[in-house]
């Protein structure tokens, strides 16, 4: 009789479902996520796992991962959010110190440690990555070939005259894929040579959108021949037939793209059930479907893959990319955001205006050497590669404690951006008018 009843308490207290995982009681209810990602991803994994799970229902809301954070932290007294989704691992440090996470351990196998050099879990498990995530570049071949557009491999060949008005990105600070790759040039390239590269391919950017998914949908309807973008939309499109092609470029980065549980979770056993679900087998090859094509987290999986499917785990692209500091990241977000907004963003007509008459200037040059003239196309480009702050500060207490809230930080805020404001409109003048000198001196 003690082993009849142990094992029906056994029974109990694990309910293993179909697909294969456990919990220790049955989930119910309905699962509210918040997320940044497009229906075109969450409606396959909210389909599957409602099948895998029967009695549960799949709430997904979609916000930016600045917005969802922020809807996260207004709401913490009366949370009714079980799940944050999204690919950003500096946002979920944000909730994490915050002590906006719920700490759970997924029963999930098949996991390495990290992609790359990177941590797929956090090492506190109050995140955990179920895809990885590259950044790269993705472009039309009509449009290119109508264009005249050359094949792009790095980010500085987006710099070059031929990319002149052709190229679209979502603004890091509206974007949380944004910002990663934006902090990867910084992280790989360096402060200044980094910022020097992304202002010198802002002056070639079409449009900078409020949506990530805005950009590769220009791309795929060719809109706009080029776009940065996370690598999925790229692989989800070529998946759909566009005639689209992708490149990581050597200064890039490989993170995982993260699930966390919300603390105070109005249904955990319901938030739980869908992080092990997403872990499972059934739920990893859910992303190789082709509206989705983002990369597993269980090696297992790429046996099921389509040829040619990138794999992070062992294609050495992926091994040569530069490390990410999360920290780091996470230190100067809002700074780096808000810079990208003052210099380019908010003053993108007047940074193309002066990259447009640096072209000129140097085409002029390519036809007439002119000392002079060279000379003065180099100072309009370090004029524009100028940066109102510089690394050290950029992390500084002084700008940290001026983007996070509170009446007097929110007028420090205001100062800031009035000041970066000001100073990139004065230097791209000054950067247009000895460049259109330069032309008149080549001629």
């Amino acid at each position: 009789m003690k082993r009849i009843f142990a094992a029906a308490a056994t029974l109990a207290g694990a309910v293993v479902l179909s697909s294969g995982f456990a919990f220790a009681q049955s989930p119910s209810g309905k699962v509210s996520i918040v997320t940044s990602f497009a229906k075109d991803v969450t409606d396959p994994f909210k389909r599957a796992f409602e099948k895998a799970v029967p009695g549960v229902t799949l709430d997904v809301q979609n916000r930016n991962t600045n917005a969802a954070v922020k809807l996260l932290e207004e709401t913490r007294s009366n949370n009714q959010i079980d799940l944050m989704w999204a690919s950003a691992p500096d946002a979920f440090e944000v909730l994490k110190g915050k002590n906006l996470l719920q700490k759970y351990t997924p029963k999930a196998t098949g996991i390495p440690e990290k992609v790359g050099s990177y941590p797929i879990n956090d090492k506190d498990g109050a995140y955990f990555g179920f895809a990885a995530s590259g950044y790269g570049i993705m472009w039309n071949e009509r449009y290119a070939r109508a264009n005249k557009l050359p094949d792009p491999k790095e980010w500085q060949d987006l710099a070059k005259p031929a990319f002149y008005d052709h190229v679209s990105i979502a603004a890091p600070s509206r974007s949380g894929t944004t910002h990663l790759t934006i902090e990867a040039i910084l992280q790989g390239e360096g402060w200044d040579k980094g910022w020097r590269t992304v202002k010198e391919m802002a002056g070639n950017f079409r449009q900078v959108t409020d949506r990530s998914f805005g950009v590769p949908e220009a791309v795929n309807s060719g809109q706009v021949g080029v776009g940065i973008v996370i690598d999925f939309f790229a692989f989800s499109a070529q998946a759909a037939n566009f005639p689209v092609k992708f490149v990581y470029p050597s200064v890039s980065t490989v993170v995982p793209a993260n699930i966390g549980i919300i603390a105070n979770a109005p249904n955990r056993a319901g938030a739980e059930a869908f992080v092990e679900f997403i872990l499972s087998p059934a739920g990893q090859e859910v992303l190789l479907e082709p509206g989705i094509r983002r990369l597993p987290v269980n090696t297992a999986t790429y046996a099921k893959a389509p040829k040619d499917y990138p794999n992070p785990f062992k294609d050495p692209q992926f091994q040569k990319m530069a490390l990410f500091d999360v920290d780091v990241s996470e230190s100067r977000t809002a700074v780096v955001d808000t810079l990208f907004d003052q210099l380019i963003t908010f003053q993108l007509d007047a940074l193309k205006a002066a990259t447009k008459s640096i072209h000129d200037a140097e085409a002029a040059l390519a036809k007439k050497d002119n000392a002079q003239a060279r000379g003065l196309v180099k100072e309009a480009r370090d004029l524009i590669a100028a940066m109102p702050v510089d690394e050290k500060q950029a992390a500084s207490s002084d700008l940290r404690g001026a983007f996070t809230g509170g009446k007097q930080k929110g007028a420090r805020q205001s100062e800031l951006e009035q000041q970066w404001s000001s100073f990139a409109k004065e230097r791209y003048a000054q950067a247009k008018a000895k460049a259109d000198e330069a032309v008149k001196l080549a001629r």
